[in-house]
C-alpha cells in the first residue's frame, strides 16, 4: 500500500464540508475562495484550487503566447540576448538585421 496521507471531515447539513487545514494548504486556499471538483477515469473525485483568469488577461495564457514565453526564457538563459543603450540603437540593429536579408518574425 502507497504512503498516501488521509484526512477526515464530516459531511454536514446543505451537503457542506471543512476541508481539514493540511488539504487547504496544500490546495493554497482561503476563505472565499473557488474550488472545481471533477472526477478522473477511475470516479476519483479531484479538487482543485479555480484559478480564475480575468478576461482581458486571457491571452498571456493561450499555449502559443507560453511556448513564446518558455523560448524567451530560454534565450535569457543562454545569453542570447542584446543590451541597448536606447531605443535608436535597437531599432539600428533591427534595421542592419532586415538588410542583411535575416527574417525578423
Amino acid at each position: 500500500m502507497d504512503s498516501a496521507e488521509f484526512y477526515k471531515t464530516r459531511l454536514r447539513a446543505k451537503g457542506q464540508v471543512t476541508l481539514p487545514s493540511e488539504v487547504r494548504e496544500l490546495l493554497s486556499v482561503n476563505e472565499g475562495d473557488d474550488l472545481v471538483f471533477r472526477t478522473n477515469e477511475e470516479g476519483q473525485v479531484i479538487i482543485e484550487r479555480a484559478r480564475i483568469i480575468p478576461p482581458d488577461q486571457a491571452w498571456f495564457w493561450t499555449e502559443r503566447w507560453q511556448r513564446m514565453e518558455r523560448e524567451a526564457q530560454a534565450d535569457i538563459e543562454a545569453g542570447r540576448v542584446s543590451h541597448y543603450a536606447n531605443v535608436d540603437e535597437a531599432i539600428f540593429d533591427l534595421e542592419t538585421l532586415d538588410n542583411a536579408g535575416d527574417r525578423i518574425d
